[in-house]
């Protein structure tokens, strides 16, 4: 039975009359790391941030320090959430971007505590409650305080420029699908929680956030684990949002993402078994994140080389590789497309979001309308999509 834990913990001491010192920490099987906040209760800015890895995967993690610096005078106001996640998690690291966000929802909250002690100085009797129904919290929002709209309008102008086949398709973010669109964009890859014990996002917030940013439906594609039809079909009328059903396998030769195929499977299985069921059903076989984890060692330290990895018995099995996946690097990704384009396979995109920040980093942009599971393997037989960046 796979067992698996994720903490995450802030604690807060005012060290002056207007200074909060923040100390966030987020600890699971994977990942270990923490980061120093300081924060001016006055004008809610980050006067300062370090941080600190304890547990990593690759040499890439530990660049994303330096990144926190640039969160330095940012207000903690809500509004901040969008930009925190452009900034520190694009270019640093989505675990630190979401450390951070943990750490200024709680600053916010000892910044009110605070400003009650305060008021308290002049009315003894003041209680909580009369503190925040008076709206004596609240101080005076600033110009340069970052709106959540404004900055999901910029990220959807500028969005992050990465490789894929078409230049021009990948530069762009369309969705809400009006036959007038140049696609449907779709979230191939994601987990939920309970029925993936990795993740700690609720189905119904990952359906609601992927509305949110755009996305025009989503793929529920938890380990070895097949959601009932029905209670995908509930999701579906209480949302009024697309939501489809996939599988992640886990085989002797890597995690595949199926289609089309709901055999109960557990455990690790034979990718030639696999492939039979998914042959025998009519459904399609994606590759997830092929490449992860090979930068702890190195490219040029194992010799691995496209035209060696092209060799690879598992990509005789597979319709498609995944080359973009929000859970690997930004090299992992590319060489993942290299070898793709070198086998001539389909490329897909997925978030393989386990939280609800991470929903449609990455996703796959079809040419056609998708209504159902049956459009969704047609249109992955047919070829007509590109992975793209879309959040």
């Amino acid at each position: 039975m796979l067992k698996f834990s994720r903490n995450k913990l802030v604690s807060i001491v005012k060290e002056d009359g207007d200074t909060l010192i923040v100390h966030g920490v987020l600890d699971d099987y994977i990942y270990s790391l923490e980061i120093n906040v300081s924060i001016r209760i006055s004008d809610r800015r980050i006067l300062s941030i370090d941080g600190k890895w304890n547990r990593w995967t690759t040499p890439e993690c530990p660049r994303a320090i330096p990144v926190l610096k640039e969160a330095v005078g940012f207000c903690i106001e809500e509004g901040i959430v969008p930009e925190i996640h452009k900034i520190i998690g694009r270019k640093g690291c989505r675990h630190f971007a979401n450390l951070l966000i943990e750490c200024c929802d709680t600053a916010r909250e000892a910044a009110m505590l605070s400003r009650w002690e305060d008021a308290k100085k002049e009315n003894k009797e003041l209680s909580f409650e009369e503190f925040v129904e008076t709206g004596t919290q609240k101080l005076p929002v600033l110009q340069e305080t970052v709106k959540h709209a404004d900055v999901e309008k910029k990220v959807k102008e500028k969005p992050a420029q990465i490789k894929v086949s078409d230049k021009k398709d990948r530069t762009e973010n369309k969705s809400a699908f009006d036959g007038t669109s140049k696609g449907f964009v779709i979230d191939l890859h994601m987990h939920t929680s309970p029925a993936s014990p990795c993740s700690t996002a609720p189905v119904d917030r990952l359906i609601e956030e992927a509305k949110i940013i755009g996305l025009d439906g989503i793929c529920l594609t938890d380990h070895n684990y097949v959601w009932d039809e029905r209670a995908v079909e509930d999701l579906r009328q209480k949302h009024g949002f697309l939501v489809l059903r996939g599988n992640e396998i886990t085989t002797g030769q890597g995690d595949m993402l199926v289609f089309g195929m709901y055999n109960d499977i557990k455990g690790i299985v034979k990718l030639e078994d696999l492939r039979q069921e998914v042959v025998q059903a009519k459904g399609f076989i994606i590759v997830a994140h092929p490449f992860r984890g090979f930068l702890v060692f190195g490219v040029g330290r194992l010799g691995l080389t496209p035209e060696k990895a092209m060799e690879r018995p598992l990509f005789k099995f597979v319709d498609a590789v995944e080359v973009l996946n929000g859970k690997v690097t930004e090299k992992e990704n590319d060489f993942a497309l290299t070898v793709a384009n070198g086998l001539g396979l389909f490329t897909t995109g997925g978030s393989d979001a386990h939280e609800v920040s991470e929903v449609g980093r990455y996703a796959t942009r079809f040419s056609d309308k998708i209504k159902d599971e049956k459009d969704l393997v047609n249109a992955l037989k047919s070829g007509n999509y590109t992975p793209v960046s879309f959040r």
